[in-house]
C-alpha cells in the first residue's frame, strides 16, 4: 500500500505478501452479458495462487430482479465463509478488468463490517503483464467464521436517493459514460430511460484509470472530482448502471481519504426502470 490508508495494493505488494498467513487473495470478475464471457470459467483456466471466486450475482438478493443487489448479512456471511473469508482476514480483491468488479466486492465487504479489505491496482491484467505465477482449477479453501456488521451509512436505497435528490442534502456522482448519462446514447438494459437523476454530476469510469489500467493517483484523483464541480468535503453517494461502476467512485473516494461515501445499490438499473422518477437529460446543470 503507498499510505496505510489506501484502499489499493501493487502487484509487488501482493507478490510480496501472497504467502503470508492471513492474506486470502479474491477474484471477482464479472462481465456484462453481451461480452459473452464467462467468468468462473477464466477463473478455472487462470487465476492468481491461492485465490477464491467471489460470485458478485451468487452472492447477492435473490428477492429482487435487479443485478447483483447486496445480499442480506447472514446470507453474505453464509457464502463468504465457504470460501474462506473471515474475521482476521487481511483480503485483496481483483477482477479480470482492473479495476471494476474487484470495487464492488470491497464495497459488500465494507458494507458487512469487514474493513480490512483491498483492491489490487490493475488486477489480473497487470498481473499476467509482469510475468507473475498464476494457477488453474478450482479453489480448496477452509472454511473460516465471518461476523457481519452492517454499515446503513455507505448504502442507499431508492427511497434515500427520492430525498437527497429533492433536498440535495448528497451530492450525487453518475459513474456512467457521458453519452448515457446526458441521454445521448442508449443503455445496455433494455427498458431504461436515458438521462441522469437532477442535480446529478458526470465523472466517467475511465476519467479515474490511468492508461496501464490501474487507478489514477489520489492528486489527479482531486484534480477529476474538482472538475467535475465535486466537494470531496461533503457528502456523496455513487451511481452507475447496475452499482459497479458506482463502487469505483466510492474505491476512488476512499484513496482521497473519504471512506465512508456511499453507493446506490440499484443505480440506474433501478431509477430509469421506474416511471415516477424525476430525470433529465444534457449535461450536469
Amino acid at each position: 500500500m503507498s499510505t496505510p490508508s489506501d484502499p489499493l495494493v501493487s502487484t509487488a505488494w501482493l507478490a510480496e505478501h501472497l504467502e503470508a498467513p492471513d492474506v486470502r487473495v479474491v477474484d471477482a470478475s464479472w462481465h456484462m452479458p453481451a461480452a459473452q464471457r464467462e467468468p468462473y470459467k477464466e477463473f478455472l483456466a487462470a487465476h492468481i495462487p491461492g485465490a477464491v471466486f467471489f460470485d458478485i450475482d451468487d452472492i447477492a438478493d435473490e428477492t429482487t430482479d435487479l443485478p447483483h443487489m447486496i445480499p442480506t448479512p447472514v446470507k453474505f456471511a453464509s457464502r463468504v465463509k465457504k470460501l474462506g473469508l473471515g474475521d482476521g482476514s487481511r483480503i485483496v480483491v481483483y477482477d479480470s478488468t482492473g479495476i471494476l468488479p474487484a470495487a464492488r466486492a470491497w464495497w459488500h465487504f465494507r458494507a458487512m463490517g469487514h474493513e480490512d479489505v483491498v483492491v489490487l491496482d490493475g488486477g489480473l491484467p497487470k498481473w499476467i503483464a509482469e510475468g507473475r505465477p498464476i494457477e488453474d482449477g478450482p479453489a480448496a479453501p477452509q472454511e473460516r467464521h465471518f461476523t457481519p456488521r452492517y454499515q446503513a451509512d455507505i448504502y442507499r436505497s431508492l427511497d434515500q436517493m427520492r430525498a437527497i435528490v429533492e433536498t440535495g442534502r448528497e451530492q450525487i456522482i453518475d459513474a456512467r459514460a457521458a453519452g448515457r448519462f446526458e441521454g445521448k446514447d442508449p443503455e445496455p438494459r433494455a427498458g431504461l430511460r436515458g438521462g441522469h437523476m437532477p442535480g446529478a454530476r458526470n465523472i466517467p469510469l475511465s476519467s479515474l484509470i490511468a492508461p496501464d489500467g490501474t487507478m489514477l493517483s489520489a492528486e489527479k484523483l482531486k484534480t477529476v472530482f474538482e472538475g467535475a464541480g465535486v466537494d470531496i468535503n461533503r457528502p456523496v453517494v455513487s451511481t452507475c448502471g447496475s452499482g459497479i461502476t458506482a463502487s469505483v467512485v466510492a474505491l476512488a473516494l476512499a484513496r482521497l481519504g473519504k471512506p465512508r461515501s456511499a453507493v446506490y445499490d440499484g443505480s440506474w438499473t433501478e431509477w430509469g426502470g421506474l416511471a415516477d422518477t424525476p430525470v433529465v437529460t444534457g449535461p450536469a446543470a
